[in-house]
């Protein structure tokens, strides 16, 4: 099988691109022929040594862009991206082609569906964030603070600013949803889609066509089983970007309340802010992924506050896998990894005195300590590993590739000689 994954980047950015690139070097070891198609680079130096076909436009995203106004019609319609990928797509057998689609929004833009429609092969698409149903793809109202529960690109959500940046960009991103649903249509296109949660299923299922098949394939957690640390917990963790989304004030907020030490591992946009209203607040800015599993299973528990949907995300995994245990808004995906009193919290999403609670109860180190045990057996006792992941997205482009396998095998039975008769 000829798989070709499609990703805005073809060198690890984000959460995104590291299960795109992690699942292309897993799927080629394991023996599959395997093309990276991605809009922007570097490229991964590891991905062509491993014998993986890369094909890299090299465009801009939104965050190196030096002409926004151009970058604002790349990627309402990226047309440049649609025509490569064509004749890319033009190389493989219809029948014997997987088209894995991990992420368009950031560069590539819907005019992919053009190519993939035409192409013929069959596609699947893994829904990381919320772009294939709304149009700034994470149901989040930065003005309001809070989640957004408005029908995407109804009447409400059109007149409403929720833009993280300005309603111009927004108007923006409703024109390219139009593109998405209208005349790429990918929501049809995309009749197998991964999900990484039960809360992201329950929130997309309604807003996608009737039939659309949904598979759970959970991300892979890279780190290793490593011993539980010895002696006392530290303080109290944040790892991620620093962010009114990402609930930063908030755990800045119930850390004063509870009297203990908040440290983030991170940066963004609320960091300065943050800094000069908690002076007590420590700020560690980015740290390497090694660094920060040793800043896990070095702390008391792990806050992860984020008041948005999120996907699945991995930090909540990897402080699990380190023995941490974790305190999680009750309205994220988050929350589906932890074990309510077991593993670590849940707390009433956005309100800092119910996270405050639970830091308090946490600073009993023998709480923390059975805690931080029960979270390292429960993880290993069902790792998220590569290897898990690869066995479920083998299965997966089993199921996808079936009817058209079928097809071709049927079309090879018509070409055959009739056999002569003696």
């Amino acid at each position: 099988m000829q798989i070709v994954l499609v990703a805005d980047h073809a060198a690890i950015n984000g959460g995104q691109a590291k299960v795109a690139i992690e699942s292309a070097l897993g799927l080629a070891s394991r023996g599959y022929d395997v093309t990276l198609f991605a809009a922007c680079g570097p490229v991964d130096a590891r991905l062509e040594p491993a014998g993986i076909r890369v094909v890299c436009l090299g465009q801009d995203d939104v965050t190196t862009t030096r002409n926004p106004l151009a970058f604002a019609a790349q990627a309402i319609w990226n047309g440049h991206a649609a025509d490569a990928l064509a004749r890319e797509l033009a190389r493989y057998e219809v029948g014997a082609t997987l088209v894995h689609v991990h992420a368009f929004a950031k560069a590539l833009s819907p005019s992919i569906g053009r190519a993939l429609r035409a192409a013929g092969h069959p596609c699947l698409y893994t829904m990381h964030e919320f772009f294939l149903v709304c149009p700034t793809g994470g149901f989040y109202d930065y003005r309001a603070g809070a989640i957004c529960h408005r029908t995407p690109m109804s009447a409400s959500c059109i007149g409403t600013n929720c833009d993280a940046r300005s309603y111009p960009r927004k108007v923006a991103r409703m024109i390219r949803h139009v593109g998405l649903s209208h005349v790429a249509r990918l929501p049809q296109l995309f009749e197998h889609v991964i999900t990484i949660s039960t809360l992201q299923e329950s929130v997309v299922r309604p807003l996608l066509p009737p039939g659309t098949v949904m598979h759970r394939v959970d991300n892979p957690v890279s780190l290793a089983q490593a011993p539980l640390q010895e002696g006392a917990p530290g303080d109290f963790l944040f790892v991620g970007r620093i962010s009114t989304e990402k609930g930063a004030p908030i755990f800045a907020e119930a850390a004063r309340r509870a009297g203990v030490k908040a440290v983030f591992v991170g940066d963004g946009p609320d960091r300065d802010e943050l800094a000069a209203r908690y002076p007590e607040a420590v700020m560690l800015g980015w740290r390497d992924p090694a660094a920060v599993a040793d800043l896990m299973r070095g702390a008391r528990a792990l806050v992860f506050p984020s008041i948005w949907y999120e996907g699945q995300p991995l930090t909540v995994l990897e402080a699990l896998a380190c023995g941490t245990p974790v305190i999680v808004s009750d309205a994220c995906a988050g929350r589906e990894a932890v074990v309510d009193g077991e593993t670590g919290y849940w707390f009433r999403s956005g309100d800092p005195e119910a996270l405050a609670a639970h830091l308090r109860r946490l600073t009993d180190d023998a709480l923390a300590a059975r805690m931080g045990r029960a979270a390292h057996d429960r993880y290993w006792t069902a790792p998220l590993t590569l290897d898990t992941h690869l066995d479920r997205l083998g299965a997966v482009y089993d199921t996808v590739m079936r009817p058209a396998a079928a097809r071709r095998r049927a079309a090879a039975g018509q070409r055959s000689p009739a056999p002569m008769a003696v």
